[in-house]
């Protein structure tokens, strides 16, 4: 069994091995057709709660277009994943980096088919930061772990909703994933790697982090573009000069030394997804593939633009108030 340091370095893997309750673990896989008119979000994982009758596996789809969504519950017994790879079994359903089998049948959708997730970007690890989390994630006491598997790739396959063939080959899709005790008590998460240059990446969130006794703000906000990585987070001593969230925005700029980064979502509908708290999974978050995020990238002593698109597809989740006052 891998040992502490191994499981660190590799956030994509499965972290619950002999974990005790309250346990959760999902993976999160944004699938958008080259036509960037099919736009699904299927999320595998595993719940594990103080009531062991709440035990259970799970998988979530969400309609990005429609913005209806279908929870598909397992025993936690058809849980199963590689010691040493991510690879996950969920029933008939299997997920990996390079791709996924679903067998779906529901109520509300049946979901079925094959997809094969090709030159994969991995967020980069090392021993100083060990993914997203930077020095965080060497951490044995967090409520909520975040990593990502992959910032961009390319998708091929076919998937059948509810009879109806729908061609992703040529498509472009993301990983990333979450575990832990809890979801933070509020958030902000915004994603997309639809800009007009393929490869280019935005994963940005801000959460409530409790820490021992405090609780406060802690912020990821990582731009892919060219083949390189700008990070503005709590631990790279980022600050941040504006966060605004209205009913159809969020506006959101962040500085290091060297760069600023200027960001503006705007909302748009979506469907209801679960999350977990320590007792339950339960209904209660909004999140919608259908919104558009402004980025703009530039050097902060002379002003130079680096960077500036717009995203398409953008995932977005404002869930309560993350209580940073900025000055």
């Amino acid at each position: 069994m891998p040992n502490f340091i191994q499981r660190v370095m590799h956030p994509d893997w499965y972290h619950g091995q002999n974990k005790q309750p309250p346990f959760f673990e999902g993976w999160y896989f944004k699938l958008i057709d080259a036509s960037e008119q099919h736009r699904y979000a299927v999320i595998p994982g595993i719940f594990l709660s103080n009531d062991p009758e709440k035990h259970h596996a799970f998988i979530q789809v969400l309609d990005g277009m429609t913005g209806a969504s279908a929870y598909f519950r397992f025993p936690a017994e058809e849980f199963s994943a590689a010691e040493n790879d991510f690879d996950v079994k969920i029933g008939a359903n299997r997920f990996r980096r390079d791709g996924i089998h679903l067998q779906l049948e529901g109520e509300l959708l049946a979901l079925k088919g094959d997809l094969t997730f090709e030159n994969t970007v991995p967020y980069p690890v090392t021993w100083s930061a060990p993914g997203i989390m930077g020095p965080f994630g060497w951490l044995t006491f967090m409520e909520c772990y975040h990593g990502v598997v992959s910032l961009d790739h390319q998708i091929n396959g076919s998937l059948t909703l509810d009879g109806q063939s729908i061609d992703f080959n040529g498509g472009r899709g993301y990983i990333e994933k979450d575990w832990g005790e809890s979801f933070p008590s509020a958030w902000i998460w915004t994603q997309s790697n639809h800009f007009e240059q393929v490869g280019t990446c935005l994963t940005a969130s801000i959460a409530v982090i409790p820490f021992k006794v405090l609780k406060f703000p802690g912020y990821i906000v990582s731009l892919w573009h060219e083949q390189q990585l700008y990070c503005f987070a709590t631990y790279t001593g980022a600050k941040v000069e504006k966060l605004t969230v209205t009913d159809t925005s969020v506006e959101w700029v962040l500085r290091t030394r060297q760069h600023r980064l200027e960001m503006r979502a705007t909302r748009a509908q979506g469907g209801l997804l679960h999350e977990p708290n320590r007792q339950e999974m339960h209904r209660r978050v909004e999140e919608t593939l259908r919104a558009t995020v402004d980025v703009r990238l530039s050097e902060v002593n002379s002003g130079r633009e680096l960077f500036s698109g717009t995203g398409r597809n953008a995932g977005l989740e404002v869930q309560g108030d993350v209580g940073l006052k900025v000055k």
